[in-house]
């Protein structure tokens, strides 16, 4: 049965109206200088087997034309105008599109072998449960491929800081931690954690479910 309860993203509708009004201007502003960072981190999904892989928070799609075809996925977004985007991006795949929320995930248990979470971990207001439910949806053994904007521990970044106040509900978070997060969520182990872009801010990270 599916996993119901409330929407986290129902705390801050401001910004799920911003991403519906932003989506048109996404795509000029992220893709290219992205472009690269997102390919090295869709490299740690294997290409040999085939599985069931869930793209949470898929936004316009940008992901998507990277991705081996040989797999099945779920891409899942709270905006529907960025859904409406992504699809065309997704017409050389087997996917299914979901309308849904990342922090309160529709899907049962182990129901994935490899979660995608690009540029979703610092969107979301509760990160810590946005990474919990990817991790309860993955079946043990599977992996998580994080590529996202994080401080490291005890860093200042005062700028980075004071605008989150504004940014966070518009836009995205500037003072995400990510290993504070990871402490939420005790069944991932990080298997890699290597900068991949901005000096480090962005960050390519691999993590995998514990056998239960």
């Amino acid at each position: 049965m599916p996993h119901h309860i409330h929407q986290p993203y129902s705390e801050n509708p401001l910004l799920r109206r911003s991403y519906n009004l932003i989506a048109p201007l996404y795509d000029l502003t992220i893709e290219r200088p992205l472009l690269k960072a997102r390919a090295r981190s869709l490299c740690d999904l294997p290409a040999d087997v085939p599985g069931r892989v869930l793209v949470s928070g898929v936004g316009t799609g940008l992901d998507l034309p990277l991705l081996p075809a040989m797999h099945r996925y779920v891409a899942l977004d709270f905006s529907a105008a960025m859904l409406s985007r992504a699809k065309p991006r997704g017409a050389n795949l087997h996917i299914d599109w979901v309308l849904g929320d990342s922090m309160a995930l529709p899907f049962a248990d182990a129901q994935f072998d490899h979660a995608v979470l690009h540029l979703i971990l610092a969107v979301v207001q509760h990160p810590e449960k946005c990474l919990g439910e990817a991790a309860r949806v993955l079946k043990p053994g599977g992996t998580i491929l994080v590529f996202d904007k994080f401080l490291r521990p005890q860093q200042q970044a005062w700028l980075r800081r004071a605008l989150n106040p504004l940014t966070r509900r518009l836009a995205t978070r500037m003072d995400v931690v990510f290993e504070e997060v990871l402490r939420e969520v005790p069944q991932l182990q990080v298997i890699s954690d290597r900068p991949l872009l901005a000096g480090g801010w962005f960050r390519g990270i691999v993590l995998r479910k514990v056998q239960e």
